[in-house]
């Protein structure tokens, strides 16, 4: 790995990233939920590098990420209840799955070939300022390997991708932990594809009641994530556990003193709280997946706020 291929966002860090952008090539940068690996939308050749690097499969839509709303302009068709979303959410971890223009520059490749584009405004610093400084949408999947572990320091992003990465902008620990939360607006009526750092119930208090996709989609899935086998570390997880095998990691969650077993133990949350299990999820499984052992037992984890999503992402890197 290159010495100088994670730097501080500095502001001649941000245009010498804000370049390779432009230029053809693969930044990470920190976003609140977790790090992502940009690339130019409007680039297909740069579009392609991304799920080369990643060994992403190319019927998987990216996320495209702009700096505020204008920028939006020419690239998807509003609706009212979309408009309504960004001015509450945005900038923020959520993502809506919007109709995009006939004429739009951003790749084909980028949405999949598909007639809907998925697209936010991070409300991270580092990334907005990224933004502003490139002028251009920049597609932005998690940086790691496709279906591993979500990256949510910027060493996390070098050891999965190595120098697969032109550059990592180092912002520390992303806040969030899980991926945006994904709303489909083109559908006849609002579908969460994706459950992450904007809970369904906050959604439901501003535009009442919404669809839920279930089960996964392995063939054309309409938003990132979607994929029934994701997240996943190489140790077999599984879910549910009120103990582990001595030959296990166990990752606990609340207090957890009377629970028994583990031959490596981390707690996501000693008090139970679950935006610290959500910051702490992606990082500890990293830690716990050690070759010398058999498998990962986790916990119960509420299913409830951003306990939905967390549990959402442990199902799918339990699939094997």
């Amino acid at each position: 790995m290159r010495s100088n291929l994670i730097i501080a966002p500095s502001p001649s860090a941000i245009a010498d990233a804000a370049t390779l952008l432009r230029h053809g090539k693969l930044v990470a940068f920190p976003t609140e939920t977790v790090y992502g690996l940009g690339a130019d939308a409007t680039n297909d050749k740069a579009v392609a590098a991304i799920y080369a690097a990643k060994g992403r499969p190319q019927f998987n839509p990216l996320i495209i990420h702009v700096a505020d709303l204008a920028a939006l302009d020419g690239l998807i068709i509003w609706n009212d209840t979309a408009r309504l979303l960004a001015g509450q959410f945005w900038p923020g971890a959520l993502t809506l799955v919007l109709p995009r223009q006939p004429h739009a520059p951003v790749s084909l490749l980028a949405s999949a070939g598909l007639d809907t584009m998925a697209v936010r405004i991070p409300s991270h610093p580092v990334a907005l300022q990224l933004l502003r400084e490139v002028g251009r949408p920049i597609a932005a999947p998690s940086a790691n390997a496709s279906g591993k572990l979500s990256p949510t320091t910027p060493l996390h992003v070098a050891e999965s991708l190595g120098d697969k990465v032109d550059l990592i902008l180092a912002g520390g620990k992303t806040q969030i932990g899980v991926e945006s939360t994904v709303l489909n607006l083109a559908a006849p009526r609002p579908t969460l594809l994706r459950p992450g750092g904007v809970t369904r119930e906050q959604l439901e208090k501003l535009i009442g009641a919404i669809d839920v996709a279930t089960g996964s989609d392995d063939t054309a899935p309409a938003a990132p994530g979607m994929l029934s086998a994701h997240y996943a570390p190489t140790l077999p997880l599984r879910m549910n556990a009120d103990n582990a095998a001595p030959d296990e990691a166990f990752l606990t969650f609340g207090p957890d003193v009377f629970v028994k077993g583990g031959a490596l133990r981390l707690n996501l949350s000693p008090e139970g709280a679950l935006q610290e299990a959500a910051a702490n999820l992606f990082a500890m499984l990293r830690q716990l997946d050690q070759p010398h052992l058999k498998g990962i037992a986790v916990m119960p984890i509420p299913h409830r706020d951003l306990g939905v999503a967390i549990n959402d992402r442990l199902q799918r890197a339990s699939v094997r």
